[in-house]
């Protein structure tokens, strides 16, 4: 009888509660950052492309990514962009291994982590977005920087200082609702060349961006013309046959429009740049 008893009592526990492979089973320990509560606004800044003449500097990933963000009290919400109500859980964080190849960035000051929902997952169009998540009247900012391949549209895997920030006295399965918006960072976006990367083959990451990057285009002929590449499902824009030549320019372009031009960006293995501005 106990035997059956046990067998009856792990039955009642509800399936929806396990987010197999990312779901945490203790609470995680009381955040050390500070959340960004957030309110809407109308946006007022324009962001100038980079100046043709201006040749980029070289600088390390991880030195440009650690730069404050700045500390803001209202956050501008995407154009067009509605909330999506849906559920959230919680794991480790995924960062340097996660699905978006964020390999040697760090998250700015005041920005949490989170996995996507692989239903939504768009070939990495979300990676390096920024997102309000409000639940029990709270609410924080959050990057995609991974993917939950097993979570449906609207169900967010939190890292565990997230979610603990929105429910510090609960782990069970937290109703939630999320909103596009541009990313609290005042410092520069960086290009980032994956391993392999020559003149024969291109693959350049962005990171950094505050608004979410809608593509990315080259130039051979000092901005006459431009060549598009093709955003990969790990996050890297690309060219099978790259474009022949050692050093090119670069044209991204946000998805609200914006645009940063940066000009004779290397090709070589593993190198990065620092761009002037952001979006």
């Amino acid at each position: 009888m106990k035997t059956a008893s046990a067998i009856l009592a792990l039955l009642a526990v509800p399936a929806a509660l396990a987010c197999p492979k990312h779901r945490g089973s203790t609470k995680p320990k009381p955040s050390t950052m500070t959340p960004v509560i957030v309110s809407t606004s109308t946006p007022t800044s324009v962001v100038e492309p980079v100046s043709a003449a201006e040749t980029p500097t070289v600088s390390s990933l991880a030195s440009s990514s650690t730069s404050s963000a700045s500390s803001v009290s209202t956050v501008v919400p995407i154009v067009d962009s509605t909330a999506v109500a849906g559920r959230s859980t919680f794991y480790g964080g995924n960062l340097n291994g996660g699905a978006c190849s964020f390999a040697t960035y760090t998250l700015p000051s005041g920005i949490f982590g989170t996995a996507f929902s692989g239903a939504a997952w768009d070939s990495a169009a979300h990676c390096g977005a920024c997102l309000q998540v409000t639940a029990n009247g709270k609410s924080i900012i959050a990057m995609v920087v991974d993917k939950c391949p097993e979570c449906e549209a609207g169900h967010l895997d939190l890292f565990e200082n997230a979610f603990d920030v929105l429910s510090p006295s609960s782990s069970d399965l937290l109703s939630t609702s999320y909103t596009f918006v541009d990313c609290p960072i005042s410092s520069p976006l960086v290009l980032h060349n994956k391993s392999g990367t020559s003149a024969y083959w291109f693959s350049l990451q962005v990171v950094n961006a505050n608004e979410p990057v809608a593509k990315l285009e080259v130039s051979t002929d000092g901005g006459s013309t431009w060549k598009a590449t093709t955003r990969q499902d790990y996050n890297f824009f690309e060219n099978a046959s790259g474009f022949g030549t050692d050093t090119v320019d670069v044209r991204v372009t946000s998805e609200s429009g914006s645009t940063v031009v940066v000009k004779n960006v290397g090709v070589a293995s593993d190198s990065q740049v620092t761009a002037s501005s952001n979006f």
